[in-house]
């Protein structure tokens, strides 16, 4: 089933609110997708699912996933307390010192001027054909979230540039944090710092915290 996308913001967030509530097998019924069987297997299904039923069509461009409305969209599994239980993939990490440069330009900040997060049910008890949709919250970095961000990308692409990509820990950066991202250590790709250096690394994402995404969705929950 194909999706358009949304004309504007206003339908963005009505077809979003129209899914709160359903489970993911409702939804996949809605849009003729098939359920995984296993958890093992299905990561990144649910936010791909949702995608596809809401007309996301940036598809795998490096740009925000409503692309006429800059908007980006996450799903954040949460436990029954409602609370964020992992952090949150925003894009790869490129390792070319030339795209590394500004963060007013970045891929990272295109991706997090405007984000459509979405709750589901994540805890590893209830089957993923069950898991619940929860109600979407529309979300803008306020000037000191931006400015928290824009300082833990400098500090991470800053240890790229100058050739320290594998002294980057998880530890590092208070929101936004680089982690490896691949199926295993052997898939490789290439990292050149500023002194035109090429060496074999592994994949890097840049990840949200689930400290910072839950206190997204807390600050919803305060203003209820």
């Amino acid at each position: 089933m194909n999706v358009s996308p949304p004309v504007n913001l206003q339908e963005l967030v009505r077809r979003a609110n129209a899914l709160s509530g359903i489970t993911l097998q409702q939804l996949a019924n809605q849009v003729n997708i098939t359920v995984p069987s296993s958890t093992h297997s299905a990561k990144g299904w649910a936010g791909n699912l949702l995608e596809i039923a809401l007309g996301a069509d940036a598809k795998n461009a490096p740009e925000p996933d409503f692309r006429k409305l800059g908007i980006e969209l996450k799903t954040i599994p949460i436990d029954k307390n409602g609370k964020a239980n992992e952090s949150t993939y925003i894009c790869i990490v490129q390792l070319d010192p030339g795209e590394l440069k500004d963060w007013d330009t970045s891929l990272v900040k295109a991706k997090l001027n405007k984000v459509l997060w979405i709750p589901i049910e994540g805890d590893k008890d209830i089957p993923l054909s069950l898991r619940r949709i929860g109600t979407p919250v529309l979300w803008k970095p306020d000037v000191n979230e931006e400015k928290q961000l824009r300082q833990d990308w400098q500090e991470l692409c800053d240890m790229i540039v100058m050739g320290e990509i594998d002294k980057i820990s998880s530890s590092m950066g208070k929101y936004l944090q680089i982690r490896p991202k691949a199926a295993n250590a052997k898939a490789l790709t290439k990292n050149k710092n500023q002194y035109g250096e090429t060496k074999a690394t592994l994949p890097r994402g840049f990840y949200l915290r689930a400290t910072f995404t839950q206190s997204i969705i807390g600050s919803l929950n305060d203003n209820d």
